[in-house]
């Protein structure tokens, strides 16, 4: 006889077990109107979960935030009945939500085309208007397993095989022919899925792997009302504008090719950006003491056998067979700076030593994840390790996070996120260390006053780390900084220093990165400026137009004036309309347009064009560069 507990705090005992669709029909603005699950004891459930034992019970309304993740997924399951009554012979693979969209993947002889999504999301309207039940239900793994090989749902059976037990039951939810397991908690009714909208259909690998057959995907988003939806949509449209794909053919930076995936080419104004963030990581570099030093690509394989990386990175690392040697294209820098920390013996007193690196790496990644300088292949990390004792542990974390706050600060980026990342299940070493690593990032964050949340089991297999997330304008968050803290790849590798008792002693390690991926950085930058970049980091500061042919001796002068003064500059003299050439810098996404007519000359001024749009008329040379100074 359970006593079930309600959110206004009133109390209401029941004969037997019930289930939640039965106990909101005893509240009926509840059951009538926006409500679509409960939270039993803390724990999201669907209206046909049972409650056997006294619980406490909270309705979630339509519109309280938890609502939206199973809105999506009953978007989901009306997507994937879709797509069965359409097509009936489709194979559905996986499906799966995130923060704002909805995902199913599926599997068809002749493929969907990118027309016919209008005709599933109108299929999909129809089946709203008519509000029929999703009714949640339990079987064991084998009657379950003979339903899906009656349906001949290829796909879902190895989906069930890889993430279920034989001896477990199955909890799926069903109409007619249609069957979903793994896509969460569901609406009662379809009539919560409103606003919804198919966005993309794109090609991946079964199980994103590129030795596997090619699949389809449908993405889609659901939000509670129309404005929502509409507001979401309008983001993904500037999202398209500023995307760093479409900003660099403006900008002339870089190009990627189908027959060499996940690699930059990179032209000259990206690779003037590219040294440009070096130049300025070189002086921070400098300022912190570091000894920047170059490691090879190649390394052979017992190396990265030793270190522990080939048992978990092995599918991420290129290898090659030279002189019956296997040798393995470098992902990350840590091992190479040990064999140069491993070649002179030292002693207490050179710590701590700071190895930075600009380092090239290479990781094979599944060509499905690759995205524009977002994901590659092969990308370059401003990394750092740093060899010291226990006693100069937190100091040298200490300066780390002043480093990444002050590298981050030169870009205006204000919301930055810390996390603390602890012990994964794969993991190396003991607990005794784990518990003394895991405290000594915990004290430095809470010593420095600095908001942090904990990642459980997100730490790297030798120790944890902190995290810093950046947040765009379009709040997406970027994990670019990293101090992962290390008591166990110097003893793997052989690393010793001698104390003050004249004994070996395995240093501390500490990972450290700030931008993380360069690449992926300048993305990042690219679309966070919407293309018009900090003025001292772009490869034309100042474009020079003349009005006519007259004006061509003016604009030499103008140019070399500013040349001397450091500016970077271009001229377009073109026998073209002033319109057109203003127009084409525009594009460019050059800041400033100097424009040199008769007026100019004869008053030795300039007019300029801003990028904002502004437009200043007849100023002075020395204030124009007083102005681009400050």
């Amino acid at each position: 006889m359970p006593v079930i507990t309600f959110s206004d705090g009133s109390k209401k005992q029941y004969k037997k077990s019930i289930s939640i669709r039965k106990v909101a029909k005893d509240f009926k603005n509840i059951y009538k109107n926006s409500y679509i699950a409960g939270f039993l004891n803390k724990k999201i459930v669907d209206w046909n979960t049972l409650i056997e034992k006294d619980s406490n019970l909270f309705f979630i309304k339509k519109t309280d935030e938890s609502a939206l993740r199973i809105i999506r997924n009953t978007c989901l399951h009306l997507l994937g009945y879709t797509l069965k009554s359409l097509w009936p012979k489709i194979k559905l693979c996986k499906s799966f939500v995130n923060k704002s969209q909805f995902y199913y993947e599926f599997y068809k002889k002749n493929p969907i085309t990118k027309k016919e999504i209008c005709l599933i999301e109108k299929k999909m309207r129809s089946l709203v208007k008519r509000n029929y039940y999703i009714f949640r239900k339990k079987m064991d793994y084998k009657n379950f397993k003979k339903i899906l090989i009656n349906l001949k749902e290829t796909y879902k059976i190895k989906i069930l095989k890889s993430n279920f037990s034989c001896d477990s039951n199955i909890y799926f939810y069903s109409h007619e022919d249609n069957i979903d397991f793994l896509t969460g908690i569901q609406a009662p009714k379809v009539n919560f899925c409103k606003y919804f909208k198919l966005q993309k259909l794109s090609g991946v690998y079964w199980k994103s792997n590129k030795n596997n057959i090619m699949i389809q995907r449908i993405s889609g988003t659901a939000w509670e009302n129309k404005f929502q939806l509409e507001n979401f949509l309008k983001i993904l449209k500037d999202k398209k504008e500023i995307d760093h794909r479409k900003v660099n053919k403006q900008l002339n930076l870089f190009h990627l090719q189908k027959d060499v995936p996940g690699m930059v080419f990179w032209h000259y104004n990206g690779w003037f950006i590219f040294k440009k963030l070096k130049e300025f990581i070189r002086k921070k570099l400098i300022k912190y003491k570091y000894q920047e030093v170059k490691t090879p690509s190649l390394m052979n394989k017992l190396i990265w056998k030793k270190s522990g990386h080939l048992e978990n990175y092995k599918n991420f690392m290129f290898s090659t067979f030279s002189e019956n040697k296997e040798y393995c294209i470098k992902p990350m820098n840590c091992p190479g700076h040990i064999q140069i920390f491993n070649n002179s013996l030292k002693s207490y007193r050179d710590l701590p030593i700071r190895l930075s690196e600009f380092g090239s790496c290479h990781r094979n990644e599944s060509s499905g994840s690759l995205h524009g300088l977002m994901r590659l292949r092969h990308f370059t990390q401003d990394d750092a390790h740093i060899f010291c004792t226990k006693s100069q542990l937190e100091n040298e974390i200490e300066n780390c996070i002043k480093m990444i706050y002050e590298i981050y600060n030169n870009f205006s980026f204000k919301k930055i996120s810390v996390k603390l990342s602890t012990r994964p299940k794969k993991r190396i070493g003991n607990n005794l260390v784990w518990d003394y690593t895991e405290s000594v990032l915990l004290h430095v964050l809470q010593k420095n006053d600095i908001k942090f949340i904990i990642q459980k089991g997100e730490g790297a297999f030798y120790g944890p780390k902190i995290e810093f997330v950046l947040r765009d304008c379009f709040n997406r968050n970027w994990q670019c900084g990293t101090i992962q803290l290390d008591f166990y790849l110097s003893e793997r590798l052989g690393s010793f220093y001698i104390n003050k008792n004249n004994k070996k002693k395995f240093p501390v390690l500490i990972h450290r990165a700030i931008l993380g991926s360069i690449e992926r950085f300048i993305g990042i930058l690219i679309e966070e400026y919407k293309g018009y970049l900090p003025i001292w980091l772009i490869p034309v500061q100042v474009k020079i137009i003349n009005v006519s042919e007259k004006n061509i001796k003016y604009c030499q002068s103008v140019e070399n004036f500013l040349k001397n003064k450091n500016i970077r500059t271009e001229m377009d003299l073109r026998n073209k309309s002033l319109s057109l050439k203003i127009r084409e810098s525009i594009l460019s996404k050059i800041p400033y347009i100097l424009i040199c007519g008769d007026k100019e000359f004869q008053n030795n001024t300039v007019s300029i064009r801003h990028f904002s749009g502004k437009v200043f008329n007849n100023v002075n040379l020395l204030e124009f560069l007083e102005k681009i100074f400050k």
